[in-house]
């Protein structure tokens, strides 16, 4: 699959000026965009942290990273002040030091797929047209999502679509799937969604198509996106200087409930034993969700919610 266009790689950043207000950009800081995009987060940071700003944007896209570099470069900003990486936010740690950043301000993680990846129906991420069923964040490696659905066997299959879609009906989805595979290889959304539609029917009164969770899912499982949660968070703490700043997106509950929970234990305030001194200070005693403004510009913005959290000085 071809690069696209800079301008076809449109990501409208969510929740932006409440991003701004909790990474708090000045002359001088150094910031970590973990999951870079088409660079609208990291161009307002990196814009306010001029002069003598910088910035280390990591995505998993190569697609993202070449929107972003174009993005970013027609900003007038100093090419030495934003450095972009293809790479997973779970190897941040390594990152950060391979490109010498250390003790920094601030890291955004913004967990969403962006506009471009949905739209473009090459990627299969989405059922609206008809596509490969790939799913894939890095194009370049890895199974897909056609891999997952036709190699996982019944009761896999089911528990990853009732693990990370939370769909009740996962273990129809899975028996239906089955069965269609023994006749040819399940290989694009439109062939998914439409086994998901007749397993479980229209939803009743659901706004959201019937194949959403099971979506959801695949593309959760094909990208581990739990897992480089779950890894990425204590690295970035660990980044942070006294006083920086972590700001996470999230779009669904399970992201958002590894958030609320990691923050909770570094703050001291988590079930059990804490393993050492609490190192953050919680900022978002409840999310920052978009208002009514943003999600009549944006409907991609109506699931975000940003959790912020500080670093405190060492014991």
């Amino acid at each position: 699959m071809g690069q696209p266009e800079p301008s076809a790689f449109q990501h409208i950043p969510v929740l932006l000026p409440a991003v701004l207000a909790a990474l708090q950009p000045r002359p001088g800081a150094c910031f970590i965009d973990a999951t870079v995009g088409g660079a609208g987060h990291a161009l307002a940071v990196l814009q306010a942290a001029q002069p003598g700003g910088r910035l280390l944007g990591i995505d998993a896209d190569p697609a993202a990273l070449t929107a972003a570099a174009a993005r970013l470069g027609a900003a007038g900003l100093p090419a030495a002040s934003f450095t972009l990486v293809h790479g997973h936010f779970a190897e941040l740690a390594a990152l950060a030091r391979q490109h010498g950043f250390g003790a920094v301000d601030g890291i955004l993680l913004d967990l969403g797929v962006s506009s471009y990846q949905l739209d473009t129906a090459a990627r299969g991420f989405s059922f609206a047209a008809d596509g490969p069923l790939d799913m894939r964040l890095d194009p370049g490696g890895g199974p897909t999502a056609a891999d997952l659905v036709n190699q996982l066997d019944e009761q896999e299959l089911a528990d990853v679509i009732y693990r990370y879609g939370e769909e009740r009906g996962s273990r129809r989805i899975a028996r239906l799937i089955v069965e269609r595979r023994r006749q040819a290889p399940i290989t694009t959304t439109g062939e998914l969604a439409d086994l998901v539609q007749r397993a479980i029917g229209r939803g009743g009164r659901e706004r959201i198509h019937p194949a959403t969770r099971t979506f959801q899912a695949l593309r959760i499982a094909v990208n581990q996106e739990l897992a480089q949660l779950e890894a990425a968070l204590p690295q970035a703490v660990a980044l942070l200087r006294p006083g920086g700043r972590l700001a996470v997106i999230s779009f669904h509950s399970l992201e958002d409930r590894i958030v609320k929970q990691f923050f909770r234990a570094e703050s001291g305030y988590g079930a059990g034993e804490p393993q050492h001194p609490p190192r953050l200070t919680v900022l978002t005693r409840k999310p920052i969700v978009a208002d009514a403004a943003e999600c009549a510009a944006n409907p991609r913005a109506r699931s975000a919610k940003l959790r912020v959290a500080e670093r405190r000085a060492a014991a």
